[in-house]
């Protein structure tokens, strides 16, 4: 049984790359020993391709945001030109509220940091941060009755 479904798995798997073509490969894990400037520029390339997608980029900041840290300050801006270059407003948002999330419970050293390295970028390209549209608190928030 277990040699028919190592079979069937590789038929499968020769199928699939021939009716859909070989895939790129961005993911972390293909990447094992990599210094953070080499993740740096490869990321860097990956965003500036002239042939990037809206799931190409997707699929890039989803393994950003897999990693164990922050992403640096120049694959950001990076990102964020891909986003323009596909006029995906929504997801140039979510990559920044994805960011700031990141920055897990240092949010008040790194954050500003990050804003003010992307911040001449965002202006170009005409963005804003979350802050700036209300989704640092909820929707509906409404201070509590105990509170006041």
């Amino acid at each position: 049984m277990a040699f028919i479904k190592l079979i069937a798995r590789g038929f499968f798997r020769n199928l699939a790359s021939n009716i859909y073509g070989n895939t790129r490969t961005i993911s972390h894990l293909a990447y094992h020993h990599e210094s953070s400037e080499d993740m740096v520029q490869r990321y860097e390339c990956y965003f500036q391709r002239d042939d990037i997608d809206g799931w190409d980029v997707r699929q890039a900041m989803n393994d950003l945001v897999a990693y164990d840290s922050v992403p640096d300050p120049r694959i950001i801006i990076s990102a964020l030109n891909a986003c323009r270059r596909l006029n995906d407003y929504a997801l140039t948002v979510r990559f920044l509220e994805s960011v700031k999330d990141k920055c897990g419970n240092k949010v008040k050293q790194i954050w500003p940091y990050i804003v003010q390295e992307i911040y001449p970028t965002i202006q170009q390209l005409g963005c804003d941060l979350p802050e700036d549209l209300g989704f640092d608190k909820p929707e509906m928030y409404l201070p509590s009755v105990y509170d006041m």
